[in-house]
């Protein structure tokens, strides 16, 4: 694409046309070389809208182009995020030195913190996944040896034992075998 600061001469005679699409021909032949191959010019001088008649973001873009040089801010026509951050990058453009180089230390210092701080989330993240599965293991070691205990002592009572037995057998009190029992039944 190349966007021009002149007319054509051959075609003055045409105002309203601003965009050439051009391909290559084969001279001879008079077909095209490669369709897939087009060369598209703009020019500028020609395009005259206004904001108030802009329809399509192809005419916006051409608008911002044409006028960059003097908006003082973002018109309400062109309140989208594109243009939006089009003109953050043209005010940066317009910067001094100075102020480049104040801009980029504190650009560097921005992306430097929210890389520690993103480091430090997922490793945190990271930690807390292993510590949950840690604890969710010992909780579920913990659950299956009770499950494993009371089982015992059901079966034990289903045998007859006295409670006494069940509680030298399982390392359980007396008081625990007799409030299982009373579970079961």
């Amino acid at each position: 694409m190349a966007i021009l600061d002149f007319v054509f001469d051959e075609d003055k005679d045409q105002p309203d046309k601003y965009r050439y699409d051009v391909k290559l021909a084969d001279i001879a032949t008079n077909r095209v070389f490669y369709d897939k191959l087009t060369f598209i010019y703009l020019e500028m001088p020609k395009f005259k809208k206004s904001l108030e008649v802009l329809t399509t973001r192809f005419d916006k873009w051409l608008y911002v182009i044409r006028n960059l040089n003097r908006l003082e801010r973002i018109p309400d026509t062109l309140r989208e995020q594109v243009f939006e951050q089009l003109f953050d990058t043209a005010e940066i453009a317009r910067f001094t030195p100075d102020q480049v180089r104040s801009y980029e230390k504190s650009l560097k210092y921005y992306r430097d913190m929210k890389n520690s701080l993103d480091t430090a989330f997922d490793e945190g993240k990271a930690e807390g996944k292993k510590e949950g599965r840690e604890e969710g293991r010992a909780a579920g070691r913990e659950e299956g040896e009770q499950q494993k205990e009371r089982e015992v002592v059901i079966n034990g009572l289903a045998q007859g034992l006295d409670d006494k037995v069940i509680a030298a057998l399982t390392g359980l009190s007396v008081e625990k075998i007799e409030e299982i029992a009373k579970e079961i039944t």
